[in-house]
Parts: structure tokens; C-alpha cells; sequence
């Protein structure tokens, strides 16, 4: 059993290494500082400095390490997700929101920010784990931010969040996005959704994906677009003369979800890549 942080650190790497995961390092330093309380900087001065170990902090870091070897994803073990400023609490049944989502919802955060309105109005179709939802009302404090879920297992963790971040100007509501909000018909500024957009018989690459996301939560039928085709009319009802819309998606979806909303009379589609340079986000306005 290794007594010292460093000698862990580096058996627990190897071990992650091994069983195929991409940023072993990262994830050791985060299952260790899970344990022990500590940052990512806090445990690598922790090894650099050879600290000591109690044998029964060292069994519980290898508990979490046996399950990540496994791919169960990083933040079902330790139960927390970070999505921009946000601390987000997850688990088994809603879908770990991803770096890339942030980039996302920063169209949506930059659009309510240029509205003249003095409280633009921002809904989240098909909300999750309200990463999207709760990052626009703590960014932009002046909107009104609504978000609707229909998944009972995504939702416990959506109130859960919605609970802890406390933002006064959210409102979270259970249904389906395609009949959410009717109250709010032609006043929205922005909508934003990250829909499910995987096709029905893509297998996802990624174990974690495959394995533990929510299948609710990944794929739109045959062509991936079903729920897309869904944002798109419910997005038309709420939002009034000029309003945004913004939709996450596959690499490859850019040119069919244009096409989809151009059909729908949406101007100006635009697909916007990420920072890997992979197509990301599609975003549109709204005709009078």
C-alpha cells in the first residue's frame, strides 16, 4: 500500500493509463483531491513534497480508481460536474453536461447580454442538468431564464441544482419542450437547446457515453434531428420579432440543421465551430 501521495499518484496514473483513459493524470488528481479535500494544485504539491498517507485514505482513493478504470465517468464518482462558473451536482440518469456545451451557451449568454429589453426572457429546452439554464441566469442577472425537462430521472438532479445555485430569476418546470412555456408565446429573446442528436443506430464512441449517459439524452431518432425539428417550432411560438435561437450538435449536423430551420423560415442560419474546430452550434433569428 503506498504511504506517500506521490507513490499513489503515480500507481493510480498507471492504472488509468491503462485502462484507456485519455487524461489520466487529470482524473488521478481529481479522484485524489475527492478523498483528501484538496485541489488538483493542492495534490500535486501533496506529491511533490512526498506527505504521508493514512492507509485508510489510500483504500478509499483505490475504491474510486477500480470504478474509473471501469469508465464509470469522473463526475458520477464524485458527483459533481463543472460547467463554467458552476459546480453542478450529477449521477446515474442525467447527462454530464461537456467543455464544449460552455462554448455553446455563450451565444446564448452574448445574445441576451445585446437585447434592449431591461429583462429579456431566456428559455432552455430540454434543460438536464441545468447547466445551460442556470449558467444564463447567473451570467446575465438581469434576464428572466426558464428551463423545461421531461425526464423524471434528469429532473430530480435539475431541482436538485436549480435548489443549490438559488438563482431568483430561474423558473424550472417538468413537461415536454414542445408544449413548455405557452405563456410566454412571442416574448422570448433567446431560446437555447442541447437536444439528444445522436442517430438512433450510431453507437457512441466513448464507453463513458455508451455506458452510463441517459439513452433519453443521446439519440433523435433515425436521422438524430427529431428532437431538433421539435426545438425549431416550439423556438418559432416563443420568440418574439428578432430573437435568437441556438442549438448544440453533432459535427456533421451543421448543413441538415440549416436546412431544417430555413425551411421553417428562421433567417440567417449559421453553424459556428468549437475549439477543436468541429461544427458545434447552429444559430438562427427569428423573422417578424
Amino acid at each position: 500500500m503506498p504511504g506517500d501521495v506521490d507513490s499513489l499518484r503515480e500507481l493510480v496514473i498507471d492504472q488509468l493509463s491503462l485502462a484507456g483513459i485519455a487524461d489520466a493524470e487529470v482524473d488521478a488528481d481529481l479522484l485524489i483531491g475527492h478523498v483528501l479535500g484538496q485541489s488538483r494544485g493542492e495534490v500535486q504539491a501533496a506529491g511533490i513534497l512526498r506527505k504521508t498517507l493514512n492507509e485508510a485514505d489510500a483504500l478509499a482513493i483505490l475504491a474510486l480508481v477500480d470504478r474509473r478504470a471501469r469508465r464509470e465517468p469522473l463526475q458520477h464518482i464524485t458527483g459533481r460536474a463543472p460547467f463554467r462558473a458552476l459546480n453542478l451536482l450529477v449521477g446515474p440518469g442525467v447527462f454530464v453536461p461537456r467543455p464544449e456545451t460552455e462554448q455553446v451557451a455563450q451565444f446564448a449568454i452574448d445574445a441576451l447580454r445585446s437585447m434592449p429589453d431591461p429583462a429579456p426572457i431566456g428559455v432552455d429546452l430540454g434543460t438536464g442538468s441545468g447547466a445551460i439554464a442556470l449558467c444564463l441566469a447567473t451570467e446575465v442577472p438581469h434576464a428572466r431564464v426558464f428551463a423545461v425537462e421531461n425526464s423524471p430521472e434528469a429532473f430530480e438532479w435539475t431541482s436538485r441544482n436549480f435548489a443549490e445555485v438559488g438563482a431568483p430569476n430561474a423558473t424550472l418546470e417538468f413537461g415536454d419542450l414542445a408544449d413548455a412555456f405557452t405563456e410566454l408565446n412571442g416574448t422570448v429573446a433567446v431560446v437555447i437547446s442541447n437536444p439528444p442528436y445522436i442517430p438512433a443506430d450510431a453507437i457512441p464512441r466513448d464507453p463513458e457515453v455508451r455506458l452510463f449517459d441517459p439513452a433519453h439524452a443521446l439519440f433523435g431518432g433515425a436521422d438524430g434531428l427529431d428532437v431538433v425539428r421539435q426545438v425549431s417550432t416550439t423556438a418559432l411560438r416563443l420568440l418574439r420579432s428578432g430573437g435568437v435561437l441556438v442549438i448544440e450538435h453533432g459535427e456533421l449536423q451543421g448543413a441538415a440543421i440549416r436546412a431544417i430551420l430555413a425551411a421553417d423560415g428562421w433567417r440567417a442560419p449559421a453553424t459556428h465551430p468549437d475549439y477543436t474546430s468541429r461544427d458545434r452550434a447552429t444559430t438562427a433569428i427569428r423573422n417578424a
